[in-house]
């Protein structure tokens, strides 16, 4: 797996830990993929960009389009990391490949209804999906 990959494993591993469960690479909108989106115990929505360093996050020019698809959004990071880089009112998560934490938590900006109601669905279609592809990796799938 590449860093930033392992980095997701374990965002996804303290997500977990928290309530939440985790898709990872998931696209809310043509054009756009986020690292990981947590789904939260009350219908919370959390986009959580993993970069693997300075030129993986320099790199990143689309992340202000993730902004309308979450309730909070996270920059993970490892320990190495240069914070100080990273915009001011975003969340951040320190971690590895085994484990993480909040250390600033992101503002929180409600998802209107509708849009939720869109994202919620479009998570559990695609998890459905991919835990589908496991148990038949021949079978077809539709839509």
């Amino acid at each position: 797996m590449m860093p930033g990959q392992l980095l997701a494993r374990g965002v996804c591993r303290y997500m977990a830990s928290q309530g939440f469960v985790c898709i990872e690479e998931f696209v809310p909108a043509r054009g756009l993929r986020v690292d990981v989106l947590a789904l939260g115990p009350k219908g919370e929505l959390w986009v959580i960009e993993c970069k693997s360093g300075k030129a993986d996050f320099q790199s990143d020019k689309k992340w202000e389009g993730y902004l309308e698809w979450c309730d909070r959004y996270f920059w993970a990071v490892d320990a190495d990391f240069p914070t100080d880089l990273l915009p001011e009112g975003t969340g951040l998560i320190v971690g590895d490949a085994y484990d993480a934490e909040v250390v600033r938590m992101a503002p929180e900006v409600k998802l209107a209804a509708a849009r939720r109601k869109v994202i919620i669905q479009k998570f559990a279609m695609n998890a459905a999906r991919r835990l589908q592809a496991l148990r038949d990796p021949m079978g077809r799938v539709w839509g």
